[in-house]
């Protein structure tokens, strides 16, 4: 399990993403990049988020950053949650939690007495130089978008 700093350099990774499209952190060097880990497609807190990002990918654009989700659901289910929500952002299938794991945030979690292995919600701000610049642990999905965008606006 990795436990991650700012200042360190962001895991490797390439996924498999929505409509088709691969997700490598290569591609975006040289600009900052959005990478929020979140639990299940289509589920009310994650979904909320998605739409949040969503909404506001025009304003990340604009000020140079992409943003890019990332859940253990496959890339079907993926595009079924883009076209249902209607979601601008990528997102990056981690099936085998490989990706998750770099990150740290592949961790035992527990809902009704039960525990289970999942991913704990985390953004991370990669900048351009592919260093981890901010990291937002147990992310509390109301007002969560703003908030990054705030923080890529001031890097």
């Amino acid at each position: 399990m990795a436990n991650l700093n700012i200042g360190d350099d962001a895991p490797d990774f390439t996924l498999p993403g929505n409509g088709g499209r691969t997700i490598s952190l290569a591609n975006f060097r040289g600009k900052p990049l959005v990478l929020y880990f979140y639990p299940k497609d289509d589920t009310t807190a994650c979904t909320t988020e998605a739409i949040s990002f969503s909404k506001l990918l025009p304003d990340f654009e604009t000020s140079g950053a992409s943003v890019v989700g990332v859940s253990a659901d496959s890339v079907k289910k993926h595009d079924n949650f883009v076209s249902k929500r209607e979601l601008t952002v990528a997102l990056g299938s981690d099936e085998d939690t490989a990706v998750s794991q770099a990150y740290g945030v592949w961790k035992e979690k527990s809902m009704y007495g039960k525990t289970y292995m999942g991913i704990e919600r985390t953004t991370f701000l990669i900048d351009a130089k592919g260093r981890i610049a901010r990291i937002w642990p147990k992310v509390k999905v109301a007002g969560h978008a703003e908030d990054v965008l705030a923080a890529v606006q001031a890097l």
